[in-house]
């Protein structure tokens, strides 16, 4: 009869342990992976990216690049930039930086592949990447007409 309570007892402890370890295990396993949905030009504005969290942790967007150089936030539209949650700048020569929910879109303005004051230069295609604080870029090529 003790050998039956002891087997029972060790296989609730198992069950238990294994409900805990599942839910450690999820908190690890989170991830950012952000897609970009669209990437075109759109004359008088720039480069316009739709940029959409599918993956399971939010995502800092912290730069945007042209042709592997960072733009920092000379090179986005800050101001007109339409984006769901609040997007900040800071001082001096910080970069653009943005939070990205998970199954979230935001879009983003791309002034000029340059910075700000530069105009893309008409059939040339550029490939405009996000960078996020996580170290991953995410690439898109935009041909300008």
């Amino acid at each position: 009869m003790a050998t039956v309570i002891l087997v029972a007892i060790a296989i609730v402890i198992a069950i238990a342990v294994a409900f805990w370890a599942t839910g450690l295990v999820g908190v690890f396993t989170r991830f950012e992976k952000l897609e970009i949905t669209a990437a075109y030009y759109e004359a008088g504005t720039g480069v316009i990216l739709r940029v959409r969290n599918t993956g399971s942790s939010s995502a800092t967007i912290d730069d945007v690049y042209v042709n592997g150089r960072p733009l920092g936030r000379s090179g986005i539209n800050t101001d007109t930039t339409n984006i769901d949650n609040p997007c900040t700048t800071g001082g001096g020569n910080a970069t653009y930086i943005c939070t990205c929910s998970p199954g979230q879109e935001i879009i983003i303005q791309v002034g000029g592949p340059e910075g700000a004051g530069t105009d893309w230069a008409p059939g040339v295609t550029y490939e405009v990447a996000v960078h996020t604080a996580s170290g991953k870029t995410y690439p898109a090529a935009v041909q300008i007409p």
